[in-house]
């Protein structure tokens, strides 16, 4: 009987795709949502169809993310892609003036985004499934960071329908459930996600994936 090729399901982002997952070892899933989907298509048998490969990298932004789309994306031909990025283009520019909440500072992370998705494009049909970054507001200073980040969330949404790419609104589903369950109990700095948090978006990401490939 033949052997059927892995489907690649590649994940690329920052810290919260990252989460300690072994830079050494190319097949380390981390410890986040990640690990939690390969959890999941084992449990359903589905191990054997798909190669789960992490990509993210703690503290990077858009530009970091540019810099090393292609030997870390595009260059492992992937059958879907899943981008979640934007967090830290907020959180590191909290006080810079000239970038942040400014539309300078807007313009220069669509014009990065639309770049990674373009190049994709050019020499890929890969499945492209982007996320939205979000925040919770918790704690307090962290309700701050909207007037940057929400113009963000508002690009990737429209470069999705642009480049024809599936888009998960993470911001609006998790604060929902943060309100209610409290949001400490999905993030203990309004970022990272808890245990509870990563399962959320593993969950988002396969009623996603089941659905969207349906289409």
């Amino acid at each position: 009987m033949e052997k059927t090729t892995k489907r690649k399901l590649l994940f690329i982002g920052d810290s919260i795709t990252d989460v300690g997952r072994n830079r050494n070892n190319p097949d380390s899933l981390g410890k986040g949502y990640v690990a939690l989907i390969a959890k999941d298509l084992a449990d359903r048998d589905d191990s054997e169809r798909y190669q789960l490969i992490n990509r993210g990298i703690s503290g990077n932004r858009i530009l970091d993310i540019a810099e090393r789309w292609h030997a870390d994306c595009v260059s492992l031909e992937p059958d879907v892609v899943t981008l979640l990025i934007g967090i830290n283009d907020t959180w590191h520019n909290v006080g810079d003036e000239t970038v942040f909440a400014t539309e300078a500072g807007a313009e220069q992370f669509e014009m990065h985004y639309r770049h990674l998705l373009a190049s994709l494009r050019k020499k890929s049909d890969a499945r492209l499934i982007l996320m939205e970054p979000f925040v919770f507001p918790y704690p307090e200073d962290r309700k701050t960071w909207r007037v940057d980040l929400d113009p963000k969330q508002e690009i990737v949404k429209r470069l999705a329908e642009e480049f024809d790419a599936e888009w998960i609104g993470l911001d609006a589903y998790l604060n929902a459930i943060g309100a209610i369950d409290g949001y400490e109990t999905l993030s203990n700095d309004g970022v990272h996600p808890t245990k509870k948090g990563h399962q959320l978006i593993a969950d988002a990401w396969l009623k996603q994936f089941d659905q969207g490939g349906k289409k």
